[in-house]
């Protein structure tokens, strides 16, 4: 049992606590975004204006830099829905829609906000969301197709997760060696992101690379210790431990 004592008894890590804010309203001009935060109000009168369907986007389009989290109230209701920009501690009103939500991720990434460059976001975002609705139908090959286009766009963020969902893909094409490729390329975008750890570990596992399957776990499961209580995970640790219990029996 070794495979499993090591990855599931590693000791659980918590983050720092995060302090309050006082609100401010400011315009938004281009800054490079680094380890920042986004708070979405998702209070009664948010709420109402939409700022569940911001949350949504803000995750699926914010890169590695930028975690995006619900909040609570964070004043001046009647603009909302307003999100708050950590360690700055500045709101951001009238935040209703995709367009807008593209908007902010691109001026904290540091870029210039165009039409065009959040139109290639929101589309690469569709494209992505299509490509999960074929993988559950069981067409990988489209999806495939999907997500390659939605590289291609070059969004604004979410890249990473885009060659994760790609990685999965190709796996379950049978395509081990660009499974890796994105898998590795979700890493090299987002070095901290456990869900492409993961999706390495399953490509070196079906390749019968046990000795790298384990490594990738481990440190997907190092990054985020919540995952050792996934059912799905515990099932990749039991088929890693079921190989190695057949290798040693041969």
């Amino acid at each position: 049992m070794t495979a499993t004592l090591c990855l599931l008894c590693i000791p659980l890590r918590f983050p720092p606590n995060r302090t309050s804010f006082s609100s401010t309203s400011v315009s938004l001009t281009p800054i490079r975004a680094q380890n920042q935060e986004i708070r979405v109000c998702t209070n009664r009168t948010c709420r109402r204006q939409g700022s569940f369907q911001t949350l949504e986007t803000l995750c699926a389009l914010a890169p590695p830099t930028i975690t995006v989290n619900p909040s609570g109230c964070l004043g001046k209701c009647g603009a909302g829905p307003n999100v708050a920009v950590f360690p700055d501690g500045f709101v951001v009103g009238h935040c209703a829609t995709p367009a807008r939500a593209a908007e902010v991720i691109m001026r904290l990434s540091g870029g210039v906000s165009d039409s065009l460059g959040v139109s290639k976001s929101l589309e690469a975002l569709a494209l992505r969301k299509r490509a999960e609705c074929e993988v559950e139908d069981g067409n990988f090959s489209q999806a495939d197709l999907l997500l390659s286009k939605a590289i291609e766009l070059k969004p604004c963020g979410g890249i990473h997760i885009i060659f994760k969902d790609r990685s999965i893909v190709r796996l379950a094409l049978g395509n081990y060696a660009a499974a890796l490729e994105d898998a590795n390329e979700a890493l090299r975008v987002a070095p901290q992101y456990p869900e492409a750890y993961i999706c390495q570990g399953d490509v070196f596992l079906s390749m019968d690379h046990f000795d790298s399957a384990e490594i990738s776990y481990s440190t997907a499961l190092e990054i985020d210790p919540s995952i050792r209580r996934s059912k799905s995970f515990k099932a990749r640790v039991a088929k890693l431990q079921e190989k190695l219990n057949a290798v040693r029996t041969q």
